[in-house]
């Protein structure tokens, strides 16, 4: 079973950058599309950016395009997330997860089956 385990959240000013990562283990995520969501207490966990196996496509939730680029280096085993312009109204918990099935592109939450804990992201306004 894969661990996914995210890091590089934080307390920052609106208008700046966080660059999270998502570090895999126990197996290969190199054949899976893997995702960014988000939750914040109170309302039900939401996509914010996906990509596929290969790195080539990518989807984003509209409110973090042009923000938001998702990434994969595949011979790492890591997927990462650059935020840039953050605004107060990204604040939550942020989590990486990897599809159920190869391949593909998935969006929702229902299409994946591996979670990582989160890594908390705040912005002040």
């Amino acid at each position: 079973q894969v661990q996914l385990v995210e890091s590089g959240g934080g307390s920052v000013q609106a208008g700046t950058s966080l660059k999270l990562s998502c570090a895999a283990s126990r197996d290969n995520i190199s054949k899976y599309a893997m995702a960014w969501f988000r939750q914040v207490p109170g309302k039900e966990r939401g996509f914010v950016a996906g990509i596929d196996w290969s790195g080539r496509s990518a989807r984003y939730e509209e409110s973090v395009k042009g923000r938001f680029t998702i990434s994969r280096d595949n011979a790492r085993n890591m997927v990462y997330l650059q935020m840039d312009s953050l605004r107060a109204e990204d604040t939550a918990v942020y989590l990486c997860a990897r599809a159920k099935f190869p391949f593909g592109l998935v969006s929702r939450p229902g299409d994946f089956t591996t979670w990582g804990q989160g890594t908390q992201v705040t912005v002040s306004s």
